[in-house]
């Protein structure tokens, strides 16, 4: 398998931008872009820092990686150059899926075509969505077998994503939420868990009619918690919150492509994985939001409520035969941590009701989100 078709991967994280005075966004995108651009240049890289569309947003993407341990190099390299850009501008960098208490009121808005394109067309819900995630893109061997196996990863979608919960707080409340950022997204259309396609020629009629009905002008603007990406010949995984630690993001984008790998081996052997419909797997997607990893999921095959770090545990049984050949075992294993000491969502309400104050709260993100970082 290993020889026919290597399953890369590539890694974006979105982080915030804070003053580390106030602890609020800011708006500090262009300045940091401007040095970062001249940076990445001398390396033939400058496309790895991106603004969003709120100017507290930036944006990194590591190169195509060939295993998860390139990938971890890529992540700490971009991480600590974006937190010394950050710094020279007196501002720090943050990981969470949502800021703990700034308003988007508050922020400016990045001018380009296209966001100034879906400011029109989504009026209010683009101005609120302040939200911070990890997308994974893994490398597939072709669209027909990427959409099969897009079809079978559904399922896992909420296993993941509760690993990956960081956002409890929004506008200075607690939401009771793990994952809010999830919340505020699903407001944009085409989004959540994408239906079951027969085919990939299944697909391609479902987008062209889109476009030719004037819904969108271009396939990226599919913004499912999976989605076959239009450009690049991968899946991409879009349904994590941005995660704090950078072992953190190494472990989910290792368990990504882990399950990509192992359900590929099934679509080889004919043995394909029991396909369940999607208002099912709403209700697992849903309690992650909600309970993160402590709370419990739906087992359709037992049709009984199980713990959801018992599943996690079937999840890592699930795709154990693969990780030696992907060089991931280190990596994934990772996961039993975050189930020991808990998800971002989790430390960041410890932090909370130990200290009834939200600066600690930022304070505690922007330093677990420099862990094991490279600065000068």
């Amino acid at each position: 398998m290993g020889k026919e078709h290597v399953f890369t991967l590539g890694i974006e994280e979105e982080f915030q931008i804070v003053d580390p005075k106030t602890r609020e966004l800011r708006s500090h995108i262009n300045e940091i872009l401007e040095e970062g651009k001249i940076i990445l240049q001398e390396q033939a890289k400058q496309d790895q820092l991106k603004p969003e569309m709120h100017q507290s947003i930036i944006e990194v993407g590591t190169n195509v990686c060939q295993d998860i341990k390139e990938a971890r190099g890529e992540v700490v390299r971009l991480r600590s150059l974006v937190a010394q850009l950050a710094a020279k501008k007196g501002m720090c960098i943050a990981a969470s899926g949502t800021h703990p208490f700034s308003h988007w009121v508050d922020q400016k808005i990045t001018e380009h075509p296209r966001y100034k394109m879906i400011q029109d067309e989504m009026q209010q819900l683009a101005s609120e969505l302040l939200i911070f995630g990890l997308h994974v893109h893994v490398g597939i061997p072709d669209k027909e077998t990427g959409i099969q196996i897009m079809n079978a990863a559904r399922y896992f979608l909420p296993h993941i994503f509760a690993l990956s919960t960081n956002s409890p707080f929004w506008l200075g409340r607690n939401t009771g939420f793990k994952s809010y950022r999830i919340k505020v997204f699903e407001r944009f259309p085409r989004t959540g868990l994408p239906d079951y396609f027969n085919s990939y020629g299944e697909y391609e009629q479902y987008v062209n009619l889109l476009v030719k009905t004037g819904c969108i002008d271009n396939p990226k603007k599919i913004w499912w918690d999976i989605r076959l990406h239009p450009i690049f010949g991968t899946l991409e995984f879009r349904v994590c919150d941005l995660p704090m630690r950078v072992d953190e993001t190494i472990a989910l984008a290792a368990l990504i492509q882990a399950v990509v790998v192992k359900l590929h081996k099934l679509l080889r052997q004919n043995m394909g994985f029991r396909l369940y419909r999607r208002i099912l797997m709403n209700e697992n997607r849903w309690r992650a939001a909600r309970y993160g990893i402590n709370g419990k999921m739906i087992d359709f095959g037992k049709q009984a409520e199980v713990e959801t770090k018992s599943l996690l545990k079937e999840l890592l049984e699930f795709v154990d035969d693969v990780l030696d050949e992907l060089n991931s075992r280190e990596e994934v294993s990772y996961i039993k941590n975050i189930c020991k000491m808990g998800t971002g969502a989790d430390r960041q309400l410890d932090v909370w009701q130990k200290t009834n104050d939200l600066n600690k709260v930022v304070d505690y993100i922007i330093s677990e989100t420099y862990l094991g970082l490279q600065l000068n």
